[in-house]
């Protein structure tokens, strides 16, 4: 086992998401707000394990393995509180405009990830390497806006129903543009993972019909 810096980080990803899992579901604002700050690190870990392991040539298989690994488990690691909190506590943690998470919404971005995951797989044994698109690269950030700023809202609500900060005008304008941003990243975030599918799906259609793969792809 190569532990690398980038494997590192990698791994403490997978050792975060049941930690960020399970914040969100205890009462008080301070676990959420930890799970915010936690979901953060996870994140921002995500964009320099990689680039790391380019720059210092520590690419490595266990990092090409735990790296989607890593991805998959903090995305189902926030939604399933996100989900269930807005669905089961609605009135306190509601989402403006949508309620809640809706199933199908849950379903959409952990579908596209599987979808995804196997592509890639069908695609390397055919010798294809399917890189990261910018429909999808657009895809993750805005997902992890939505994703960090509905925990955060989470955490919020709890805060401010402790001190009664809602009842201020501060409090109704957060309410306001904190809502709007979890609201709008979400739809957004909806949009871009429908539409990062389909150009995959579009792109490497060829794959589907045992045909040549698109020019320029390869390993």
């Amino acid at each position: 086992m190569v532990w690398t810096l980038p494997n590192i980080l990698t791994m403490a990803r997978i050792l975060l998401a049941p930690v960020i899992a399970l914040l969100p579901f205890i009462q008080g604002y301070q676990p959420k707000l930890i799970a915010f700050v936690v979901f953060l690190a996870a994140a921002i870990s995500d964009i320099y394990d990689g680039k790391l392991a380019r720059e210092r040539h520590e690419i490595t298989d266990l990092g090409k393995l735990l790296d989607p690994l890593a991805d998959k488990l903090l995305l189902l690691a926030t939604l399933i509180p996100i989900y269930w909190i807005t669905n089961y506590r609605m009135r306190e943690y509601e989402i403006p405009w949508w309620g809640s998470l809706p199933l199908w919404v849950f379903v959409l971005l952990m579908g596209r990830e599987v979808v995804m995951t196997v592509l890639r797989w069908w695609a390397k044994r055919r010798g294809v390497i399917i890189a990261a698109a910018g429909a999808g690269k657009l895809k993750t950030i805005i997902q992890d806006v939505f994703i960090g700023a509905t925990i955060l809202w989470f955490g919020w609500r709890d805060l401010a129903a402790a001190y009664g900060w809602r009842r201020g005008w501060f409090g109704e304008l957060w309410d306001r543009v904190h809502g709007w941003v979890v609201a709008v990243t979400l739809g957004v975030a909806v949009v871009l993972t429908l539409y990062s599918l389909a150009v995959y799906l579009y792109r490497y259609r060829q794959l589907f019909r045992g045909a040549p793969p698109p020019p320029g792809d390869g390993p």
